[in-house]
């Protein structure tokens, strides 16, 4: 090692701070209620063109049976924990369920040609921004909303928190970040120099909630 690199390095050792303070807690209460939240969220998200629906926790499965057909959605991935399995379970023609079972490299081609619609779960969803948070693992990999044109993600109300800092509060990520987290608010969207905006260029064009209580 030269002498001068090691000159550097003995002023950055001495110089270096012995007690770091411990960052302050960022809280932002709205004080808002269940109905209020489920209210900033469908509008939030409907301004950018995401559709929001209210139904009760089982009739999700007959939802989708009947409205991915009517909408042309026919051919639809599913993951391998118990969204997958519930849909898979009695899901008929004209749908054709297809599970994420294998590694991306298999089938590349039919991913981004052969899929019109992905089914995932949600972790949270965030009311002040309109935000859902999905936690993308080895069931739901994170391509499933990220390449098929239509995304629909089940949200659980009980999840549906005031903002992001209430979210990290409630799932204590003070004492260890999720590895992969994806904040999603509304459709895949750009906008060229001349501010024209486009929907679907560099992911889902439609994004579905089905908020369910």
């Amino acid at each position: 090692m030269s002498d001068s690199r090691q000159r550097i390095l003995d002023r950055l050792r001495a110089n270096r701070p012995t007690d770091v303070p411990t960052p302050m807690v960022y809280a932002k209460a709205l004080g808002w209620d269940r109905e209020r939240c489920i209210a900033a969220f469908s509008e939030r998200m409907q301004a950018v063109r995401g559709e929001v629906h209210r139904m009760q926790r089982d009739a999700w499965v007959g939802w989708l049976s009947q409205q991915l057909p009517e909408r042309g959605l026919h051919r639809v991935l599913v993951g391998n924990g118990r969204i997958g399995d519930a849909l898979a379970a009695v899901a008929a023609q004209p749908l054709q369920v297809r599970r994420y079972d294998r590694p991306i490299e298999s089938w590349k081609p039919e991913l981004f040609g052969d899929i019109d619609v992905a089914v995932t779960g949600a972790r949270a969803g965030l009311a002040e921004s309109g935000s859902l948070v999905l936690w993308p693992d080895a069931e739901e990999p994170r391509l499933m909303s990220l390449v098929p044109p239509v995304h629909v993600a089940l949200l659980d109300a009980d999840r549906l928190y005031e903002n992001f800092a209430a979210l990290i509060v409630a799932e204590h990520w003070g004492d260890g970040m999720p590895t992969n987290a994806l904040l999603i608010s509304g459709p895949s969207k750009t906008a060229d120099i001349e501010q024209t905006l486009a929907y679907g260029i560099h992911g889902p064009k439609e994004l579905v909630t089905l908020l369910l209580e």
